[in-house]
């Protein structure tokens, strides 16, 4: 099996995984808050990546002072992201958070390509082009009331091609293991801090009621998830890895619709119509002319 097929495999699992993140945030966060949410589900992700460092014997590749910066900037952006989801879900619906989310193939090609000045296929121009006219139809508000949270989660998606960026670069130096057990190390006592000072202070029953997501959260998205995720982009490139997973948001907006309730609307269903196709258009390899 080639290396570029692995990578498609592993973006498929996720694919799965990542499409009940929002259903399962959703649901905690009416529960006990958004940064709680986050806070409790790093401190589960925690126990689970530190089990998995001290069975491989991990933390020897911490010694590694080349890995140090990416490591850094990597959990910097992890976690100003994920604590821009979890705020901006507060103010919207799983399936705009899933859609709005996959605008990172966008800003993807437009970081990587655009501003690095390569080569610009019609067809790539085009398939970016698409995509922008998506998520503005999504963003676009019914009643000229705008969703703060869908704009929130937009910043969280310009960010997510950043993140993957210094992600891949540290994947060089140290495991994915390693890369997102130093994310949570670091990620969770800040996010912890900021939850105690700005949200109300939680019940014990909230706590309880919300364990079963806050578990799922922890083990399923934020522990193997994200090891596939990193493996995958360890594999293959970056926008490849962001365009592959189209199959999200549609497989949300169907798994809303069964167990929270939310029927999609129509400008959710004409907004995802351009994303994906805009999606696969960016995806298409580049035809270089022979001269």
């Amino acid at each position: 099996m080639t290396k570029e097929r692995e990578g498609e495999l592993l973006v498929g699992g996720l694919s799965i995984l990542e499409s009940w993140f929002p259903i399962l945030s959703i649901v905690a966060i009416s529960y006990i808050g958004a940064l709680h949410t986050y806070a409790f589900s790093l401190f589960i992700s925690l126990f689970f990546f530190i089990s998995l460092m001290l069975k491989k014997g991990l933390f020897s590749e911490l010694k590694n002072r080349d890995a140090y910066k990416d490591l850094l900037l990597t959990s910097f952006f992890i976690t100003t992201l994920f604590a821009l989801v979890f705020i901006g879900m507060q103010f919207t619906t799983a399936g705009n958070m899933s859609v709005i989310m996959f605008t990172q193939l966008f800003f993807s090609y437009l970081y990587f390509n655009l501003f690095k000045k390569e080569k610009i296929d019609l067809i790539h121009s085009i398939g970016a082009f698409i995509m922008g006219i998506g998520a503005i139809i999504i963003l676009l508000p019914d009643n000229l009331t705008f969703n703060k949270g869908d704009f929130i989660i937009l910043i969280a998606a310009s960010i997510a091609p950043i993140a993957n960026f210094y992600s891949k670069r540290a994947r060089v130096h140290c495991s994915s293991v390693t890369i997102l057990g130093f994310r949570t190390i670091i990620a969770l006592p800040v996010i912890a801090l900021l939850a105690w000072i700005v949200e109300p202070k939680i019940s014990l029953e909230a706590l309880e009621n919300a364990l079963p997501y806050l578990l799922l959260i922890g083990l399923a998205i934020f522990g193997i998830s994200k090891i596939l995720w990193m493996e995958a982009l360890h594999r293959i490139s970056i926008t490849k890895v962001s365009a592959m997973v189209a199959l999200v948001p549609p497989m949300t907006l169907f798994f809303a619709f069964i167990y929270l309730d939310e029927v999609p609307e129509f400008r959710q269903m004409l907004g995802i119509i351009p994303i994906l196709i805009g999606g696969y258009l960016l995806t298409k390899p580049k035809k270089f002319s022979n001269l």
